[in-house]
């Protein structure tokens, strides 16, 4: 490394942020870039650790001290290109991973890790600003036509590897613009969506094709499919899990992702098709501690909510790492988002009982009881609800963000594609039963995180490309470490 004692000398500098009176009043971002200078420290912090297991960490495989290394040395057009060899949409990580790279760095073990994701965004940044980003187009074409549904993380990587290996690639949104869950499912706070179309701008001159409105199995005849040589099925896992309690269908109880959707299309002044939700002058109460539940609270502040209360179901976490999760893992540890700094109060082990309504089915109050969780060697947790703590807690709306329960099934049905037990697309090396036809990202695995969304994309590339060619020379990741997370 360039500094060797640059871990030692220098302390870990996180981007500060607008003040919370001035950024909750839009929807723009608000993180404050590092200057040169105090990245290129933050960089030289990176040890000679001898085994980088930030390599481990990152599904990606990102080749982590080398680009940090390199911003220490100034090597800015270098880091991108090394960056981008291994992750093709780093603006995306930079701002929504929760980088599992820097909880394996080595030099958490006794001190701040390195500054791994903020590096990443100045690095894709200054390389947008300078223009090293530029489209690659195949130098010649296979004759082979792929269809990729989705676009979504998992699809967009997909299509650009498929597509730089020189195949002919047609995406399909079932929304009016591309992006999928970061386009209407991340808040424009955490993601300003001018960020996806800059790059889809690089993927059309590249020669993808997109299509949106095209709900494939809905409104987009499934047999116009027959066309392609490949299909790869990159959906998402989109259907919400509920709550079978009373009063589940009360007037002001929404799912989270449609009351997301539905603030992001109001900030581009898109119509839309239902009754808006408002937080505005409203208690509202979030079920789920989830980011997507972070992302709510953050968006009711931002709508003018009178309270915001968020309820979690499990114990709160250890304020610094648990024994039960030690390095390198992931850790169990208490999270506290940009939201939850802009206003809420937290509760933990608190289970949702009752849905309390009006005459009218206006919600009014939510029921709830304390909860505890029985541990027994070698059977799941038990749930013990604990006598004499309901509690009723006026609210007017509650937004559930309870996770998903696994993808949308239409295509399996109207394809033939069998199901696992965890109800996802089953697949062999991301290939289904019928052989021309694939899937990645949520579908697949079930609910994760958007570089594993990336991650799954760039392989199943290249079982696509195998399929077609018989051969592929696509790179996957920059390592050859199972990722531990």
């Amino acid at each position: 490394m360039g500094k060797i004692k640059g871990f030692i000398e220098i302390n870990r500098q996180n981007e500060e942020n607008i003040p919370v009176k001035e950024r909750i009043k839009n929807y723009n971002e608000f993180a404050i870039l590092l200057n040169e200078a105090e990245i290129k420290k933050q960089g030289a912090r990176c040890m000679d650790c001898g085994i980088p297991f930030c390599h481990s960490g990152c599904p990606l495989g990102n080749l982590i001290p080398d680009f940090n290394d390199m911003v220490y040395k100034g090597e800015w057009e270098k880091a991108s290109k090394l960056l981008h060899s291994t992750n093709n949409f780093p603006e995306f990580t930079g701002r929504l991973c929760p980088a599992p790279c820097e909880k394996s760095c080595v030099l958490g073990i006794v001190n701040d890790p390195v500054s791994i994701e903020n590096i990443e965004k100045n690095i894709v940044e200054r390389a947008f600003k300078n223009g090293w980003i530029q489209p690659q187009p195949p130098k010649k074409r296979t004759g082979k036509t792929v269809a990729v549904i989705g676009s979504g993380p998992s699809g967009l990587a997909t299509s650009q590897q498929l597509n730089r290996a020189g195949h002919n690639v047609t995406v399909f949104e079932r929304d009016d613009e591309i992006g999928g869950l970061l386009r209407y499912g991340i808040p424009n706070f955490k993601l300003e969506k001018n960020i996806i179309d800059r790059r889809l701008k690089i993927l059309e001159q590249e020669g993808i094709i997109f299509k949106t409105n095209a709900n494939v199995g809905v409104n987009y005849d499934i047999k116009n499919l027959d066309y392609f040589d490949a299909i790869v099925l990159c959906g998402g896992a989109t259907k919400p899990r509920s709550l079978p309690i009373k009063g589940i269908e009360s007037k002001g109880v929404y799912q989270a992702m449609d009351f997301l959707t539905q603030q992001t299309k109001i900030v581009f002044n898109k119509p839309i098709d239902e009754k808006k939700i408002s937080a505005k002058n409203k208690n509202v109460i979030v079920i789920g501690g989830g980011d997507t539940g972070s992302d709510c609270i953050g968006t009711s502040n931002r709508q003018g909510a009178k309270s915001v209360t968020n309820f979690e179901i499990m114990p709160k976490p250890p304020g610094s790492r648990s024994e039960k999760t030690p390095w390198p893992y992931w850790p169990l540890q208490l999270k506290t988002t940009t939201s939850h700094e802009e206003g809420c109060e937290r509760n933990w082990l608190i289970n949702t009982k009752e849905f309390i309504t009006d005459s009218d089915g206006n919600l009014t109050a939510i029921k709830t009881i304390q909860v505890e969780w029985e541990i027994i060697p070698g059977q799941r947790p038990k749930l013990i609800e604990k006598p004499n703590t309901e509690k009723i807690w006026p609210c007017d709306l509650v937004l559930l963000s309870l996770g998903f329960t696994g993808p949308e099934t239409i295509l399996s049905k109207q394809l033939g594609i069998n199901l696992n037990k965890k109800n996802n697309y089953e697949s062999k090396n991301y290939q289904t039963s019928i052989p021309h036809i694939f899937t990645a990202g949520d579908m697949r695995r079930g609910q994760s995180l958007i570089v594993w969304a990336i991650s799954e994309g760039r392989e199943v590339a290249v079982q696509v490309d195998k399929y077609l060619t018989n051969v592929s020379y696509l790179q996957t990741k920059g390592a050859g470490d199972i990722p531990l997370v």
